[in-house]
């Protein structure tokens, strides 16, 4: 596709398709993206949780508001109480999000938005997460959550709507899928995310790491110089992405054992390793990393010398550490030596030659 110059702006300009003055903000727009850009380390995955300290002290005066208007809610009207609080979070979302475009106050608001409208059905699970997986209004409490969320993002673009959105959607793919006990032990809740158990709770987690993977990637697309708040919602998906699908395939490998099941688990975390470079988000790649230390361990530690195992982790921290500092290079060598594949070209650019 080829590329609008100022000449072209000029020449649609003398046509009379646009005002100069339109004109004029398409250019500054063009050189403050262009500034933006520029102003990034090449390796940088930009992300951002505030700005200043001054959004820290507005957040703190934010959070002791919407406590006490929660409680006084409460008190006056129950779970109406807490669907009262949506206009207060959308009056506040207004000045301090659409006005102001302060992002820690915004991802507060967000976050109470959610909380507001799930507690509106399931109150407060003060009685644990088995009394709110059990209520009859549990889907449709993350039904309504998730549309609030997507309306909230629609109006505001908050990135990290995206994350919560996707946590809607976790749960409402095992809540599906049945057989999940929160209060069950540890060891038995793992085994329920294990492939080759035939268990509906990791088809639900593989499925949805799947979807997150494709939403994650569909905002990059959309954002591949990562300068808006496109890239930034693809962030928050990638970070549920990553342990989703990464744990899931990497915990059916481990409990197949020695031999078969741990150089399928390396042959994972390698497929994984080439994705995270490929659309250069590095959650794919920290999310192994424990099962990357189990696998060093298992090849060359040896328990007759306690040594082996402070040396494997010294190569393993070098390792991370070279692989974080030459990020961007090993990318590009990647990128050249793949063909083209469709959408290669929107991924966050690389050097060609």
């Amino acid at each position: 596709m080829a590329e609008l110059t100022r000449d072209d702006l000029r020449a649609a300009v003398a046509a009379g398709h646009i005002s100069e003055a339109q004109a004029a903000s398409v250019m500054a727009l063009a050189s403050n993206r262009l500034a933006g850009r520029a102003a990034l380390p090449a390796e940088d995955e930009p992300f951002e949780l505030f700005k200043g300290f001054a959004e820290i002290f507005v957040t703190v005066g934010l959070g002791i508001l919407i406590f006490g208007s929660f409680g006084f809610l409460l008190f006056a009207g129950g779970k109406l109480g807490y669907a009262m609080l949506i206009p207060l979070i959308a009056l506040l979302g207004e000045y301090f999000t659409r006005k102001r475009r302060m992002v820690l106050p915004s991802i507060l608001l967000t976050l109470t938005l959610g909380g507001a409208v799930l507690a509106s059905f399931l109150g407060i699970p003060i009685l644990g997460m088995r009394f709110v997986t059990q209520d009859p209004n549990f889907d449709l409490a993350l039904v309504a959550t998730a549309v609030a969320l997507i309306a909230w993002f629609l109006r505001y673009r908050v990135p990290f709507s995206m994350f919560l959105v996707g946590l809607c959607g976790l749960g409402l793919l095992l809540s599906f899928a049945k057989g999940f006990d929160p209060e069950a032990p540890i060891s038995k809740t793992v085994d329920l995310f294990d492939l080759s158990n035939g268990s509906a709770l990791s088809l639900a987690m593989l499925v949805f790491g799947l979807l997150a993977l494709a939403g994650g990637i569909w905002f990059d697309m959309r954002d591949p110089h990562r300068l808006g708040r496109q890239s930034a919602s693809g962030f928050w998906l990638h970070v549920l992405a990553a342990p989703a699908l990464v744990n899931t395939l990497a915990l059916t490998f481990y409990k197949m054992g020695p031999g078969t099941g741990y150089v399928l688990l390396l042959a994972t975390l390698a497929v994984f390793a080439a994705l995270a470079l490929i659309i250069d988000r590095r959650s794919f790649f920290t999310a192994g990393i424990g099962y990357m230390i189990f696998l060093s361990f298992y090849a060359f530690g040896n328990a007759t010398d306690p040594r082996s195992w402070w040396i494997t982790l010294i190569l393993i921290g070098l390792f991370l550490t070279a692989l974080g500092s030459f990020w961007t290079e090993l990318r590009t060598r990647l990128m050249r030596v793949l063909p083209n594949f469709p959408g290669k070209h929107r991924l966050p650019p690389y050097a060609t030659e």
